[in-house]
């Protein structure tokens, strides 16, 4: 279901089927971005890729779970940082794998 900022608001689904965080997002891929941030990071962004993991998140008020492979890696924070953000950040990137719809 749309908000009235046009944002839509997706929920993490786990393996067992239980849903747990809500992540908002225009599209879906936004929302997951979100969702990647908060894995585990890696070193690198290529160690990172070649060890991504499988993500779903289900839109609320529908029956579609978007499926993402998600990975996500630690990197030094911008040159222009803002004086509050640490030296080293949280960066993620996912990869859309397909659209399932629920049977419940």
């Amino acid at each position: 279901m749309v908000r009235e900022d046009g944002k839509r608001n997706f929920v993490l689904r786990e393996e067992d089927g239980t849903e747990t965080s809500v992540f908002s997002g225009s599209m879906p891929r936004q929302a997951a971005l979100k969702a990647a941030r908060r894995l585990d990071p890696h070193g690198s962004e290529d160690e990172a890729e070649s060890n991504a993991i499988e993500i779903r998140l289900r839109e609320k008020g529908t029956d579609k779970v978007h499926i993402f492979d998600a990975w996500a890696w630690n990197s030094d924070a911008p040159e222009d940082k803002p004086g509050w953000m640490e030296g080293k950040i949280t960066k993620g990137n996912v990869s859309k794998k397909g659209i399932e719809h629920l049977d419940e």
